[in-house]
């Protein structure tokens, strides 16, 4: 049940993803145009996921355990440390850069589309990496 689960999960996910136009990387950096071609249509699918989280995590929180796990996963640490940091601007330096982030990309990916196998490919080649430089 929790693998069917997830799948329903990611499936519902990369639908919302596409719809939102987030898999275009052509509208990405429209939006970090901010002196040129600026399209503001995804801060409002930014805005929309936002609210959904904060609502989620209210209603789910309520709850003693979850449905599908003996309990809750939840961050315990709470401070800033410089792989956080590091590993935050590269992210937006990638997203920037190639209008992909993973959650758009994995869904183009499926999709078919060429610039998304490229830039998935180098996402795994950097997690191998990471993994291998850190122990």
């Amino acid at each position: 049940m929790p693998v069917l689960t997830a799948l329903l999960a990611g499936l519902i996910f990369g639908a919302g993803i596409a719809l939102s136009g987030m898999i275009n990387p052509a509208k990405v950096l429209n939006f970090f145009d901010l002196a040129g071609d600026w399209d503001p249509s995804l801060a409002f699918v930014m805005a929309g996921a936002l609210a959904v989280t904060f609502a989620g995590y209210r209603l789910v929180l309520k709850r003693l355990q979850p449905l599908l796990a003996p309990r809750f996963h939840l961050p315990t640490r709470r401070d800033l440390d410089p792989a956080l940091i590091g590993g935050s601007a590269l992210f937006g330096i990638g997203w920037g850069i190639a209008g992909f982030c993973p959650g758009g990309a994995i869904p183009a990916l499926g999709l078919g589309q060429p610039d998304a196998a490229i830039f998935v490919a180098a996402m795994v080649a950097g997690i191998a990496l990471t993994r291998w430089l850190r122990p």
